[in-house]
């Protein structure tokens, strides 16, 4: 157990001196990419569990409390590029609240530092936390002067000329407002503004943005405020800082002036009396967070009276009278708007639940795996609910219950009909004990456009085709192109040829491309014209035809004429070419049967000549048939100093060998590198021949390196 995972009432003073200063480190390092970058690392929970454990090391051991202690900081340090201004009162952050049980201590220290039974006599306000950029308006008698940010609490970033761009904010204050005025409140991005800056980004090939939080803060931080002005950003004000005179006496009166003033505020804000009715806000508010225009992380609750806020203080970065309730992380609530199919490279069809945009763990979620039919049954789901999705790191967002279901609900009812133009049926394949099984396919193989992609996604992957510079990204953007497609492979192989009839439309004068980046993709097609067998054969993704299979076969039948030709005869139910192809090693009927099935289609087998056409396809090598090692099976263990493993692979089977990943009976020989182990072990206990690197060379009759 490392020190960062160790229990802290299990710490040493000497460890929990080490994880403290780990500590400052990482979250100086998170506090800077969130605050100064606007660019989160790590979820929020993720960086608040950190906090936690440093403010629980500091509580056991006080004497250890560093100068540079995350407890004492606020926010970055200003970015470069902007003026700095100082916060003539603090701009200081809240404790945090993950539970119900947090949100009555709160309550509870609140009535035992007033020295208060807790008889429901001190109210509290309670409004949605807002997620997006704390901002400081200075007005001076009437007239917008200055706008900082947060900054660390101290001094922030003068965005003056950017924060008038944003109509929400008056420029002047009515007659009657004391003549120094610090609004503060939280710059955001609607979800639907964000959504559509998104889709222009995409339109004109430029980079997406990964949520409305981060956006903002973007666009803010611009250099060139007309960039600013047309992001369309919004504010919403809830405090003050620096006042020459208070217009009201509690929290909720200041949020009416402002209002009253011409400034958003937010319409969810309560004034409230008890614990219990804090909570049952917070949990309303929660339910209701999928439909709000924006994104908000928890609810904040603060004493409203401003005579006992200032009695109550503040602790080193944060105020004893306020505290922010978070949401769970990772988890939300948002309404099921649609279910739509979508066909996988292998035709099968998966459900995809269409969602009410939603922040989930930074990222704005508007879809979520379904699975399959079952899955769906099992949740109970059905359009219009209202759900619960979970998403945890880079994994697709799931949706984990069904929270409400409303009257005007619909069922689902899983097509049995492929909905690609071919209109093909969609088919649900046995598993191997004879019952159906959950995944169910377009029968349409590549002659289906919603495959055709993915096959193109997967003609191009590293262990196909390889092409430099052509990846998934690439196929999306030539995909369907008016002017220079690629739908079929053949397509790659002309799109030199195509280009230069192009006139005035060709790819270097297309954003994303020039000169140079164009030349180098035409270059990199080039390259893989002249094309090894057996990564044609991949290439090609014909279902259960994975990269092994695909080598068994063209060192089977050596050259792609016979490949062909075997294919073309199992499609048209040739026993013996069934038989032949069966009888291989590593292939089994469920590979035959799918190579019938794909050279059984006419679209398939016209986009294979079109592509072949194009292509000089190497022989495959044939195995030394009087090797010593032909027909045996080779494990290679331990850190072979001689080779690679991929070297000493290729080896064995040039030589005829077959190569295996693990020890069994059927291993005749185990080469053995240094720091060889468990299989080392097992080969011994199974009489299996053992060696090192040098007994294989001299087996085999190569020498190293020759």
């Amino acid at each position: 157990m490392t020190d960062e995972t160790k229990p802290v009432d299990g710490l040493s003073e000497a460890e929990a001196k080490a994880e403290l200063e780990r500590l400052a480190a990482e979250l100086a390092r998170h506090d800077e990419a969130y605050h100064g970058k606007d660019a989160p690392i790590i979820p929020d929970a993720q960086y608040d569990a950190l906090k936690r454990r440093n403010e629980q090391i500091e509580a056991r051991f006080p004497a250890l409390v560093r100068i540079d202690s995350p407890r004492f900081k606020v926010g970055a340090a200003v970015a470069e590029g902007f003026s700095k201004i100082t916060h003539k009162v603090p701009m200081l952050s809240l404790d945090n609240a993950f539970n119900d049980e947090d949100v009555r201590d709160f309550v509870n220290s609140v009535y035992r530092f007033l020295g208060q039974l807790p008889d429901q006599s001190i109210a509290f306000t309670a409004e949605p936390k807002i997620d997006g950029l704390s901002m400081s308006i200075r007005y001076e008698q009437g007239k917008l002067v200055t706008a900082a940010t947060r900054g660390d609490g101290t001094t922030g970033e003068n965005v003056t000329a950017n924060v008038k761009t944003i109509s929400e904010i008056p420029n002047t204050l009515p007659a009657g407002a004391p003549s120094v005025v610090e609004v503060r409140g939280e710059v955001y991005m609607a979800k639907e503004d964000f959504l559509a800056l998104n889709a222009r980004m995409a339109a004109e090939g430029k980079q997406t943005y990964v949520n409305p939080r981060n956006t903002a803060a973007g666009s803010l931080r611009q250099l060139d405020s007309s960039v600013t002005a047309s992001r369309k950003l919004k504010f919403f004000a809830y405090a003050w800082g620096d006042m020459s005179d208070m217009p009201a006496d509690t929290q909720h009166g200041m949020i009416e002036t402002f209002e009253a003033w011409g400034f958003p505020v937010n319409p969810l804000t309560k004034r409230l009396g008890s614990i219990e009715a804090l909570i049952e806000h917070y949990n309303a508010i929660g339910l209701a967070r999928a439909e709000l225009p924006y994104d908000i992380d928890g609810v904040v609750y603060k004493v409203d009276r401003l005579d006992l806020q200032a009695r109550l203080g503040f602790r080193s970065r944060s105020p004893r009278w306020a505290i922010a309730h978070k949401f769970p992380a990772e988890k939300a609530t948002t309404k099921l708007t649609a279910i739509d199919i979508q066909i996988g490279r292998t035709g099968a069809l998966t459900p995809v639940a269409r969602l009410e945009p939603i922040t989930v763990g930074g990222v704005v979620v508007t879809n979520a795996t379904l699975h399959n039919a079952e899955e769906i049954e099992r949740l109970g789901v059905r359009i219009h609910d209202t759900v619960e999705i979970q998403r945890a790191g880079d994994v697709i967002p799931q949706i984990l219950r069904v929270v409400e279901s409303p009257a005007n609900a619909v069922s689902f009812d899983f097509p049995k009909i492929c909905p690609c133009e071919l209109k093909t049926p969609v088919i649900r394949e046995e598993t191997a004990g004879g019952m159906e099984g959950v995944i169910r396919r377009c029968s349409g193989e590549f002659a289906c456009p919603f495959q055709r992609k993915e096959h193109l996604k997967h003609f191009v992957s590293r262990k196909a085709f390889d092409i430099d510079g052509l990846g998934e990204k690439q196929i999306e953007f030539f995909y369907g192109d008016k002017t220079l497609p690629i739908n079929q492979p053949a397509d790659i192989f002309t799109l030199r040829e195509r280009d230069e009839a192009n006139g005035l439309q060709r790819l270097k004068n297309r954003d994303g491309y020039g000169d140079t980046s164009a030349q180098k993709l035409f270059d990199a097609i080039e390259a893989r014209r002249t094309i090894a067998l057996d990564r044609l054969i991949f290439g090609l993704g014909i279902r259960h035809v994975g990269e092994q299979t695909a080598k068994t076969l063209a060192r089977a039948y050596g050259d792609w004429a016979s490949v062909h030709e075997a294919a073309l005869a199992i499609a048209n139910g040739d026993k013996a070419a069934i038989e032949e192809m069966d009888a291989l090693d590593d292939i089994g009927p469920a590979v035959v049967e799918a190579i019938g099935r794909f050279f059984g289609e006419p679209h398939n087998t016209g986009m294979v000549d079109n592509l072949t056409a194009q292509l000089t396809i190497l022989e495959a090598e044939k195995p030394a048939q009087d090797s010593p090692v032909a027909g045996l099976t080779v494990v290679f263990t331990g850190s072979l100093e001689k080779m690679t493993r991929d070297e000493a692979k290729a080896m064995a089977e040039r030589l005829g060998a077959k190569v295996a990943g693990s020890v069994s009976k059927k291993t005749d020989i185990l080469v053995a590198g240094p720091g060889a182990g468990s299989k080392l072990t097992k080969a011994q206990e199974l009489g299996v021949r053992t060696m090192d690197e040098d007994g294989w060379f001299e087996l085999v009759g190569v020498t190293p390196g020759g």
